[in-house]
């Protein structure tokens, strides 16, 4: 991808140019002109590129859950409403953080300016109502298209000076965000923008009325007289009376018919074709605020329902892991209560086997930690109220699935190709999270791939987080002490066996499978009443 110095992007420590310039300068011409563009936005951002990644989306996208996580996380007020923001392109973004530690950096200054400066976030904001307004009236999804065709492209004029005056706020910014600033001087320093201000200031100031007005008792008006004209003669669009009808005799001479509204559409098109290769730059704008102001929205979101988020320290694979009331924000975004928990480790680099029974929550732990890996390399807040955290080169996630119908192999040959396909795409040093490893087959075989498993991970030096129901294999693991990188880490339970939803180190001692049947009614007095009850309703 080239990089720009002209370009207009908050997302690389060097600015890029991510979008097919020609092709959006050519669609926002025909916009323009037209009022419609056929969605001209979201094809860019669709068709838009980013910095280099070492991450594939394919390895963790669907089992976190992503797509879901920032269509219901991410929000950003608009007027009385929320935004429709662009959430596929979104979802593109976050899944594909940067490899490069500078960019990480550049976006969490960003995002911690906009936290200490409540200025700075009502700026960003209203850059974005202008900004969306503007995608509105150019792409015609309003039906201004119906509207006079130079009222309506002197109204986009309008806020396309509206939006450079904006990004001038930011001159006085410490963050990436004064590249809005430096944009806006660059722009107020072309011919072209000096020629929208004469337009604009045309449009708006052709002449000085003085009027005298004649008020009743009742507070009524009741006439006025016109007492002077005085036109604007400073303004480079405006000419004298006898000149404007001199211009129209010459041009009729010449075989020309214009009306007043013809020449206005000449001055129009001249202002804007001076200002096209500036506007272009709004369009990946749009997408990038939008990054920033959804997560300012996850954070509020977070804040309403009493938990927090940060940004976490990065620190190095052999320094300790620890996350302080993390949570996971999928139940948050479908109104369930989530459970906040601490999580400690001497280092990130190990293998930690996750143990404790059914619905105790080691599903949702998991997919806590891969968000906030993922938010955490994309260079936003995490889930949690403070968090030291590994940067990784990849992340892959293999949550437990379910065996179709039309699958080739049984449920073990499917287990052997999720384990195949996890060492294909694992670089080393990768976040690894995997769900109930190897429980589709019989335990003594299980376990024999099982520790195959971790003890060809542990080559890799990767940050793996492994479930499992085989507690026998994992206390004599933790017993025998054979493998160095191993960690163990428990449901924690309270003082009825019930489920806290934190989780301690060591290896549970039961699933309390036989909680989960009397839960759910699979007691043998419970099967009997069941049997009883059929039986006597055959008899009837």
């Amino acid at each position: 991808m080239p990089v720009d110095e002209r370009a207009l992007d908050l997302l690389h420590a060097t600015p890029m140019t991510r979008i097919d310039v020609d092709h959006v300068r050519f669609s926002i011409a025909l916009a323009f002109a037209s009022g419609v563009s056929g969605g001209l936005f979201s094809d860019a951002h669709d068709r838009a590129t980013f910095g280099p990644s070492t991450f594939e989306p394919s390895a963790f996208v669907d089992d976190l859950f992503v797509q879901s996580f920032v269509s219901h996380c991410f929000k950003v007020k608009l007027g009385d409403g929320e935004a429709a923001l662009s959430t596929r392109h979104l979802v593109k973004l976050i899944s594909k953080p940067p490899s490069e530690r500078a960019t990480v950096d550049f976006r969490r200054a960003i995002v911690t300016e906009l936290v200490e400066s409540a200025t700075l976030r009502d700026d960003l904001h209203a850059l974005y109502a202008s900004l969306v307004k503007f995608r509105a009236l150019l792409e015609g999804a309003t039906g201004v298209g119906k509207w006079d065709a130079n009222r309506r492209q002197l109204d986009l004029l309008v806020i396309v000076s509206d939006l450079v005056n904006r990004m001038s706020a930011f001159a006085g910014a410490r963050s990436g965000l004064s590249r809005l600033a430096a944009f806006a001087e660059r722009v107020k320093a072309s011919e072209g923008f000096k020629s929208l201000s004469d337009l604009l200031e045309y449009d708006e100031h052709l002449a000085t009325l003085t009027l005298k007005v004649k008020v009743g008792a009742d507070g009524q008006i009741r006439g006025f007289q016109v007492l002077s004209i005085e036109e604007n003669a400073a303004n480079p669009f405006v000419n004298s009376a006898p000149r404007r009808w001199l211009s129209k005799i010459e041009l009729f001479a010449r075989g020309y018919r214009f009306g007043d509204g013809e020449v206005m559409a000449r001055l129009i098109d001249a202002v804007f074709d001076g200002l096209q290769d500036e506007v272009v730059w709004f369009v990946p704008l749009l997408s990038d605020l939008e990054f920033y102001l959804g997560a300012l929205g996850f954070r509020e979101m977070a804040r309403a329902a009493n938990l927090e988020v940060c940004l976490p320290e990065l620190v190095a694979a052999s320094a300790p892991r620890k996350l302080t009331r993390l949570f996971n924000p999928l139940l948050l975004a479908h109104g369930q209560k989530p459970v906040p928990c601490d999580l400690e480790g001497d280092r990130h680099d190990t293998t930690v086997l996750l143990t404790g029974p059914n619905s105790g929550g080691k599903t949702r732990l998991l997919q806590s930690l891969g968000l906030a890996q993922l938010l955490a390399q994309a260079g936003l807040f995490v889930p949690a109220k403070q968090a030291s955290l590994a940067l990784a080169p990849g992340l892959v996630v293999s949550l437990i699935q379910d065996t179709k119908a039309d699958a080739v192999e049984g449920r073990l040959g499917m287990e052997l190709v999720r384990i195949r396909a996890l060492f294909e795409r694992l670089p080393p040093g990768a976040m690894v999270i995997l769900d109930e490893l190897c429980s589709g087959t019989n335990p003594s075989e299980g376990e024999e791939i099982f520790e195959l498993v971790i003890r060809m991970l542990a080559r890799l030096e990767p940050q793996a987080i492994i479930t499992t129901h085989f507690l026998a294999f994992a206390a004599r693991l933790e017993q025998e002490r054979k493998i160095e990188e191993l960690r163990f880490l428990q449901v924690a339970l309270g003082p009825n066996q019930e489920p806290t939803y934190q989780f301690e180190p060591g290896v549970a001692r039961t699933s309390l499978a036989g909680q989960a049947a009397a839960r759910l009614g699979v007691t043998g007095e419970q099967l009997m009443g069941l049997i009883a009850r059929n039986i006597a309703a055959a008899k009837t």
